[in-house]
């Protein structure tokens, strides 16, 4: 009998949002008749001109990309202002964390975060052995954060700002103090996945990689899997002091993402009007969504993302709203899995929100 290491027994698989190849298989709907709100995916798609570099690298596909990632991070570094030496590029950012994880925490480790944040920081220090401490609140609350960082002393901290799969943010401010009176023997993660959204909200709420160059312990992370709709090609990246990077290095696999994906991503960086433009449609869009739950009087978390957390209270079931919703093709996120009675509904295209709120009122009634 096949002996797995002791530590997947505390390991729950992540649930990534459920594809609409699955609600067509099960429920018999059309492809076209599916909405899905559930991945926080741009809703208007890729960037046209990236899509089209995708077409023209297609015969490329028999080769290896350049491993070095030479043109990708030389557009980073001057979109950020950083050195290539600062760069590390993951198959999305949480293949960062992953090399994170790896490179520093063992069955005497522990990592901190909030109490409802990405899952994926848990299952990798799982993976590892590592302890997991989550503070009491889902916002990154100062005085939370440092009791426990003087209780336990992490390895690594998170902070998920904007958070997922909340939707707030914490301020450059907040993050700052916290980075500040946190000791350089732990690896402090900001995690930016969503900050393009949070940038164009609030300038309070934008921090930027060179904001925190100057820590030696800290890296912040990237995507483009969010503003630049490149989901499916799985680029990220993470920017830090030359020191740590090269320490991560040691971690990565050879040829980490795709030829394809690297063009791709090479090509985004090129064009921030479709950036832009996404951000634009998700603040107009969102409007609605604040407005539905004010109408309905239930609760909503302001939201610094592409997404909107709806949280109910015992009137209301989240599950069954979830369930209910995808029968009739609309797939949300279910928060249950998190302990919130709450659903996380990607902000889509005026036609997509149409939909939801068409089925959602009829569901909720």
């Amino acid at each position: 009998m096949i002996k797995f290491n002791k530590v997947l027994e505390n390991i729950k698989t992540y649930e990534a949002g459920k594809p609409i190849e699955l609600v067509v298989r099960e429920f018999g709907i059309a492809p076209e008749d599916v909405v899905k709100l559930a991945s926080n995916e741009n809703p208007i798609g890729t960037n046209p001109a990236v899509a089209e570099v995708i077409k023209e690298n297609a015969d490329k596909a028999h080769l290896y990309p350049d491993d070095s990632m030479f043109e990708l991070k030389a557009a980073l570094s001057s979109k950020f202002d950083v050195e290539d030496e600062n760069i590390i590029i993951g198959a999305g950012s949480d293949q960062v964390l992953e090399f994170i994880s790896r490179a520093v925490l063992d069955e005497d480790a522990s990592v901190l975060m909030s109490a409802v944040t990405f899952a994926m920081y848990e299952i990798y220090a799982k993976q590892m052995g590592a302890k997991v401490i989550h503070t009491a609140s889902y916002e990154h609350k100062y005085d939370e954060f440092m009791e426990a960082f003087r209780l336990h002393q992490p390895k690594i901290v998170y902070i998920c700002t904007p958070n997922n799969p909340t939707g707030d943010a914490t301020s450059k401010e907040e993050v700052l103090s916290m980075i500040r009176a946190m000791h350089k023997d732990a690896i402090i993660v900001v995690d930016g996945a969503y900050m393009e959204y949070a940038a164009a909200k609030d300038a309070k709420y934008a921090i930027t990689p060179k904001d925190l160059l100057g820590f030696e312990n800290v890296i912040y992370l990237g995507t483009f899997s969010k503003a630049y709709g490149l989901g499916g090609m799985r680029v990220g990246y993470g920017i830090a002091q030359a020191g740590l990077i090269k320490e991560l290095y040691k971690m990565r696999p050879p040829f980490n993402i795709t030829t394809l994906s690297l063009a791709a991503a090479i090509e985004a960086c090129k064009d921030e009007s479709f950036v832009e433009e996404s951000i634009a449609l998700h603040q107009e869009q969102i409007k609605r969504y604040e407005s539905f739950a004010q109408e309905h009087e239930f609760e909503y978390i302001e939201s610094y993302t592409n997404f909107i957390t709806y949280l109910f209270d015992e009137k209301l079931d989240s599950t069954q709203i979830a369930d209910t919703l995808l029968k009739r093709g609309v797939i949300i996120r279910n928060l249950a899995s998190y302990g919130l009675n709450a659903i996380r509904i990607t902000i889509g295209t005026a036609k997509q929100n149409d939909v939801f709120f068409k089925h959602f009122s009829e569901v909720i009634a």
